[in-house]
């Protein structure tokens, strides 16, 4: 919800460029390399709630119902490979139709896809002590590695991910310059994918051991102080590690897998304090529209844009609101595609993958 709404903030924060807000709008963005902003919270999040769904989505496969056959196996990599799909459609330049143009792995449904795979077969065949026991082991290689091939340098430009980005994806690797023929790295371009995967992962899993805690047993108050307690020690974690191991989200390091993680948790606390033990759901039953359509609301708002519409239907408004006229489009954006979201819900109509 907050990528389909925060633009409108932004971008009324943004024309107004008021110094007072700075601070608050600085938060609505990613941060260019150490720390973490309240925007960088949000592909974390899109992780950990698809981590989440494993242990309700795929109990059969636990409770002895069911065992991970052909089908089983076909299912998750059905959703691998659309959700790989999906990401060369929004990120990865595919519709340009332009192979020098083309991106093989650059996007939060990419990363998505890697974790929700590896998370959907240890779940259904092997028991949490592995699970867990293989979640640790992800993310000391990547920490490993970091230490030893990388001299645990976490240098902008010149670090192990991004060396291994660089060798692995080549031409295809997002912030490639062409010139004459031939290419080059953009020097501003410092995202990482492959060597990343590893705490993609781990990201994934967390939301799956929290979706365990939410599925099992019936003491709300224990699930409560567990995804507190859970939440609090990851990002203290992350914190402890940060003067030795930087919280940076362009390379999906160490502490900020571990900080990042623990967020999640505590938002999750949060709100299965506010929902399931409060009970405070007036007001907020319309968020169900994008919860059972999540993903097609995410492509819908991210990659097809609505502008020809508020173009034809209020251009009129231009000439009073200036400069204020772009925050105009953002909203009919976000109308549009909550009367989708709405629309499909009202018709039972949900798209999944």
């Amino acid at each position: 919800m907050l990528v389909m709404f925060a633009p409108i903030f932004v971008q009324w924060l943004t024309i107004k460029n008021d110094p007072s807000w700075s601070g608050i709008l600085n938060q609505f963005s990613h941060t260019d390399w150490h720390g973490f902003t309240c925007w960088d919270i949000i592909m974390p999040l899109f992780m950990f709630m698809s981590g989440i769904t494993i242990p309700f989505a795929l109990s059969k496969y636990k409770n002895g119902a069911q065992k991970a056959d052909k089908a089983f196996y076909k299912k998750v990599f059905r959703r691998f490979f659309i959700l790989f799909f999906l990401g060369w459609i929004m990120q990865g330049n595919l519709l340009a139709l332009d192979p020098n143009q083309f991106y093989i792995y650059d996007n939060t449904l990419q990363s998505i896809a890697v974790g929700y795979l590896v998370a959907a077969i240890l779940y259904a065949n092997f028991p949490i002590k592995v699970q867990v026991g293989s979640c640790i082991l992800f993310f000391l290689i990547y920490l490993i590695v970091f230490v030893t091939l990388g001299d645990n340098s976490y240098t902008q430009g010149a670090n192990i991910a991004e060396t291994i980005d660089k060798a692995v994806l080549g031409k295809f690797r997002n912030g490639v310059i062409w010139q004459n023929g031939s290419w080059s790295f953009d020097p501003n371009y410092h995202y990482t994918w492959i060597l990343s995967s590893l705490n993609f992962i781990v990201t994934v899993m967390l939301g799956a051991f929290a979706g365990y805690i939410l599925k099992g047993g019936k003491d709300t108050i224990k699930k409560l102080r567990l995804l507190l307690i859970i939440g609090i020690v990851l990002t203290v974690s992350g914190l402890l590690m940060d003067p030795v191991f930087p919280i940076i989200k362009k390379i999906w390091s160490s502490s900020m897998t571990l900080f990042s993680g623990g967020i999640c948790f505590l938002l999750m606390a949060l709100f299965f304090y506010i929902v399931d033990i409060k009970g405070w759901i007036k007001g907020i039953g319309w968020l169900k529209y994008y919860g059972m359509n999540s993903l097609l609301a995410y492509c819908l708002f991210e990659r097809v844009m609505f502008t020809s519409i508020s173009d034809s239907l209020f251009f009129g408004l231009k000439q009073w609101l200036n400069v204020y006229y772009p925050v105009v489009a953002v909203c009919v954006q976000a109308l549009i595609v909550f009367i989708i979201v709405r629309t499909l819900y009202k018709l039972h109509i949900f798209i999944k993958v």
